[in-house]
Parts: structure tokens; sequence; C-alpha cells
């Protein structure tokens, strides 16, 4: 048996140790159970969760010198040091060959062990900027379900933890397994995509004298980088250093950003074709709606919309 061990702390996310719990610790008929699931706690006893109970958690940090796999699922609030002894035991079960897990803020804690330095490293999308703010040693990618570098790993936001975990089974028993844990979950093995298609579609603040309410109603239309310009009565290259400057972009890839955004908005709330919504947009044919839409939000139109569509 694979003895996965979860480590939680107050106040523990209910949500994300059951990840942990339905994908490592469930028993189910039919399906070969590999792993053996256990929880600790730094001080053993009542536990108070995210869902207002408290759960009561009878084994300490001992447990995590004999998991094969440490889960941390969830970290909050994410600025909690980690205690000497916690990190102590999370080095130690590392150094002995376990690997450790973690869940959306888990990442957190996992990071202040230092083993995330000079490596890739993931969190819930609203935490990227802290995560790299707080840990610059790391590398943080924004638009993925979750990071697996062997010995390490971390995941996105809350639900893809069981991304994690699922691939985690498939790594270890094999695709058919983790295929059949899946369907008890009625989930998807592997979710197409990274989690930039979940982040919120983020007004932008018009610091450019109206030019960016102009150019949005005018995104059907061929607008290139010289016809802003010429909106301002500024040389292209006065646009770009404005650009620079108030938004952290070019105007090309702010007016590509907004053209992508747009079709997603088109896609969640109504019934047009890709095709149209392609020339709505500015993008002209489905074909290039495809390849910019997967550059930048990581799957499909046609995937986006099952996804999202409203109504």
């Amino acid at each position: 048996m694979h003895r996965v061990v979860a480590l939680v702390q107050p106040v523990q996310s209910t949500f994300e140790l059951g990840c942990g719990v339905e994908v490592f610790g469930t028993t189910r008929g039919g399906v070969p159970q590999h792993y053996a699931f256990e929880v600790c706690t730094e001080k053993p006893g009542p536990v108070p969760t995210t869902a207002g109970y408290e759960i009561h958690v009878s084994s300490g940090l001992s447990a995590l010198a004999k998991a094969d796999t440490v889960l941390i699922p969830g970290w909050t609030p994410v600025e909690t040091p980690l205690s000497p002894k916690v990190r102590r035991a999370l080095l130690r079960a590392h150094e002995r060959g376990a690997r450790l897990v973690t869940i959306c803020s888990g990442s957190f804690a996992l990071a202040q062990t230092g083993l995330l330095d000079g490596r890739t490293a993931t969190t819930h999308w609203a935490r990227i900027d802290q995560l790299q703010r707080d840990f610059p040693e790391l590398r943080v990618e924004p638009d993925v379900l979750y990071v697996d570098h062997g010995d390490v790993a971390t995941s996105a936001g809350a639900g893809a933890g069981i991304d994690l975990c699922l691939h985690l089974v498939r790594r270890d028993h094999g695709a058919a397994h983790a295929a059949l844990i899946s369907r008890h979950m009625v989930m998807p093995t592997h979710r197409e995509g990274g989690q930039v298609q979940y982040v919120p579609r983020q007004p932008s603040a018009d610091a450019l004298d109206g030019l960016l309410d102009w150019a949005g109603e005018r995104l059907g239309t061929p607008l290139s980088v010289e016809d802003l310009a010429a909106r301002l009565r500024i040389s292209p290259r006065t646009l770009a250093r404005r650009f620079a400057d108030q938004l952290g972009t070019s105007p090309g890839a702010w007016l590509l950003s907004r053209r992508v955004a747009e079709a997603r908005r088109l896609l969640e709330e109504t019934d047009l074709p890709v095709d149209a919504i392609a020339a709505r947009v500015g993008l002209v044919s489905a074909v290039n709606l495809r390849r910019r839409f997967r550059a930048q939000v990581g799957t499909t139109p046609g995937a986006y919309r099952r996804a999202f569509r409203l109504g």
C-alpha cells in the first residue's frame, strides 16, 4: 500500500481535503485499492474547518515519517508561517523519499521549505502574483492546472487538486486505473486547457484618452496599431511607449487579447457559430480564432463554450 498522509491545520478547507480523500482514500467496489489514506496535524485533537464544524485528528507529525506521499490540502491564511516542527517534518519526509503534493494555497506552505526554489510551481489564479512576490526564488506558472516535478507537485485552484491527484494515480498505476477512479467520481480523467480559462474577464480602465473604449467598439473592423495611433494623433512608437507605461503591454498584444476576451463573452452568451464570432471580433476566420484562442486561453472555442455557456 502506498501511504498518503494529509497534513491539515486550522482552519482546514473541507473541499481541498476531500479532493485527496476522494482519489486516495475512498474504497469503491470493483476498484483495486492501492492507497492507504491518513490525516495528521501538528497538535492532534479537534481541528476547525471552513465548513463551521470540527474534525478530530488523532495523528501527529510522526505520521509523516511513514508517508510515501505528503499532501498539503490548502494553507490559509497563506501568510501563516510554518512552525519549525512542521518544516522539519516536511523536509525529513522529502529527504526520506516521500513526494510532497499541494492543493491550491498549499503551495505557500511548501514554498516555505525551500523545496520549490529554482523550480516552477502554481497556485490559484487569484494568488499567482502573491506567490511570485513572496517567493521570488521560484517561477510561477499562471496557466496550468498542476506542475509535477516527481518529488514535489503543486496544483492550481481547489478543483485542480483533483486533476493533480488523478495525474499522480495515472503515474503510479497507469491510465486505466486512473480512468476507473474518475468514472466512479463522474468526472474526466484529464481536463483540457489551463486555469486561465477560469479567470474572470476584467474590464480595463481606459487611461488612454478613450482609445480603449473606441477600439473595443470596433473589434469587427480591421484595426491596426497605426489606426490606434492615428486616433490619438501620435506616432506608433509613442503609442507603444504609452501602452507599455500604462498597461504593461504592446498595442498589438492588447488588441489581440481584447478580441479574444470578446470571443469568450460571445461563446458564453450567444449561440453564434465560431466563424461568425471570428468575424465579429476581427479575427476573420474560424481557423484563426481557434489558433489565437488556444494560445491565450489554453483550450478550443468549442470546449470553452461547453464548459461556460450561460443559460
